[in-house]
Formats: C-alpha cells, structure tokens, sequence
C-alpha cells in the first residue's frame, strides 16, 4: 500500500520550489560575478551537473521499489531527458549551439512541468525531490548561462531547435509505438492538467497541433529578445 502524501499543486512545498528555481541561478550569477573566480564557476556547474545526473541513476535505482515498473517506463525518451544532457553540455562549453537547444527544450518545456507537474506524489517523498531535481535544474543551468555568459537565442535558432525537436519527435513516437508507453505524451494527454489538455482528443490532430504548440512557445520565447533588439536599433 502506497502511503505517500498526494501532491498539491501550489501548496507550501510547490510554491517554494517555484521560489528557489528563479532565486537560485540569480544568488549564484551574483557570487559568480563578484568573485570573478573561474574555479568558482566550474565548482557550482560541477555541482548542479552531478546533480542532475546522480538524480537520474538514483531515480532509475529507486523507482522499481514503488509499484510495477517496466523497462519501457525507464528509457530516456521523456524531452527534459534529453534537455538535461543538453544543458550539462551547454554549461561545461559554453557554446550558442547548445544553449539555444537547452533554452528553447528546458523554458519551453520544463517550465510548464514545473508549473503544472504530471506528478501524484508530494512532499518528502523522493519522487517529489526527483522530479522538482531534474526540471528546475535544467531551469537554473539556463538562468545561470543568461545571466553570466549573456548567452541567447537568435531568429535562426528556432529553425534549429525545431528541427532537432522534430528529430525527437520521430524518435519518441517510434519507440512509444513499439513499448506503448507514453513518452512525450505522444500517445495520449498527460493526466495532470497542462496546456496539452486544450488540444484535440483525436490524435492525429492532437499531435499536429502538439507541433503547432511547440513553434508558437519557441517563437513567445525569442519574443523578448526580439523585442530588446529593436529597442536597442532605435537608439
């Protein structure tokens, strides 16, 4: 019998991880910035980087303890998966490639999972600290590179990101149609209520707009910046 406390969603525990996600990155840019110290820098990107990944081997350890799990529920093929390697790469080189991918997949999709979580367990299990471990960290790495590298996407970069979006998109639909499992909620809505519940129940047109919706939070993503580079040409 499971006797772990259900999640609520904007209770005490949600709102302050909320809190944490955006003070966190903006506490260590800070201190990244007055100390001037490049052996600082790598110390907090190593410690958010073993973070994240000795979270996800703890959680792979773990899970089967709690309930029937399957092989298939295992695969990395979840978007924050892949943003999680994606952001770990961008952190330790810096590079306008990767960060552009990490900002567009992490914002874009973590976010929401952040703000509306698919997730029924709450404060202390370890699936809450898993999970809330693995989105805000991918979150922070972000917030981190902007606010010390002034890394950011470019008009193009949404071209990129939405191609090697489309590359996971095939990807996750084929093994999902092979193990039935419903990575990316390709297959069907997610059970917690998100932005995905407002699209079509018929699943072609379901993922048709699944696709819509990505562009359209990929293009309110560069919005900001957009914007700053006008302001800036009218000067």
């Amino acid at each position: 019998m499971n006797s772990s406390p259900p999640f609520h969603p904007y209770g005490v525990a949600h709102l302050l991880v909320i809190f944490l996600t955006i003070a966190l990155p903006f506490a260590l840019a800070a201190l990244v910035r007055w100390t001037k110290s490049s052996v600082i820098e790598r110390i907090i990107v190593g410690a958010l980087s073993l973070a994240l990944v000795v979270n996800y081997f703890v959680y792979l350890s773990l899970v089967r303890q709690f309930g029937a799990v399957s092989w298939e529920q295992l695969l990395p093929l979840q978007l924050c998966d892949w943003a999680m390697v994606v952001i770990i790469i961008a952190m330790w080189t810096r590079r306008p490639r990767w960060f552009e991918v990490a900002y567009f997949w992490g914002i874009g999709g973590t976010v929401q999972a952040v703000l509306t979580p698919n997730l029924a367990f709450g404060f202390p299990d370890f699936r809450f600290f898993s999970f809330f471990v693995s989105h805000c960290g991918i979150i922070i790495g972000i917030i981190l590179l902007m606010s010390v590298h002034h890394l950011r996407p470019h008009p193009f970069s949404i071209v990129r990101v939405f191609a090697w979006t489309e590359f996971y998109f095939i990807i996750t639909l084929t093994a999902d149609k092979f193990t039935g499992f419903n990575c990316g909620f390709l297959l069907h809505k997610p059970e917690a209520k998100t932005l995905l519940n407002i699209l079509s129940d018929y699943r072609p047109l379901y993922l048709f707009e699944m696709h819509l919706l990505a562009l359209a939070f990929f293009v309110v993503l560069y919005l900001p910046f957009a914007i700053y580079d006008l302001a800036i040409g009218k000067r």
